[in-house]
């Protein structure tokens, strides 16, 4: 191999690195949610309420409109009618695990849990996030009146075509999926 061209193969090796660390890193997994409530609508889906519910606070935090007070409000009302769903189906340890997800943030609630009967962490989680969906529900309502009503309908529409399962997504029209 001629001494030239190892050299130069070097440095376009190098070249080529130092434009990849440049751009930045490569997304991979191009179905990646960007967006504060695609990636709730991924915590729905997975039963994952306590991410669902800190998306939809982003989602306040960062576009604060009658809309995302309207969607956090929601996700409260979810997270109330799974809990009522798992306690209605006699699914008590699924109580007890969605009671963990909403009190374990932090690495060390793997050392120190926090214990609680199941029939008692229904308790908590649906007074907690009734009260909160009341307070989001009247700011969104202060915003803008006629947009949080068409947007109850819809959602009322939504449960009643699917009273199964409709705490685990959002009603289409909302459009927290990517198109």
């Amino acid at each position: 191999m001629r001494p030239g061209l190892s050299s130069l193969s070097v440095w376009a090796a190098l070249a080529f690195w130092l434009t990849l660390q440049w751009a930045g890193p490569v997304q991979v997994d191009a179905a990646e949610p960007s967006s504060h409530l695609q990636r709730a609508a991924v915590f729905m889906r997975a039963g994952d309420y306590r991410q669902a519910v800190e998306a939809c606070q982003s989602e306040v935090r960062d576009f604060p409109s009658a809309r995302s007070y309207t969607f956090l409000t929601y996700v409260y009302h979810a997270l109330d009618g799974y809990v009522a769903h798992l306690a209605g189906t006699d699914q008590w340890v699924r109580v007890e695990q969605l009671y963990l997800n909403l009190a374990a943030a932090r690495t060390e609630d793997l050392l120190d849990p926090p214990d609680v009967l199941a029939r008692i962490a229904k308790e908590v989680i649906q007074q907690a996030v009734q009260r909160q969906a009341d307070v989001t529900a009247a700011m969104a309502n202060r915003l803008d009146h006629a947009l949080v009503t068409r947007l109850w309908q819809e959602q009322t529409a939504w449960r009643q075509a699917r009273p199964d399962d409709w705490w685990a997504s959002a009603p289409p029209q909302w459009q927290w999926e990517r198109p």
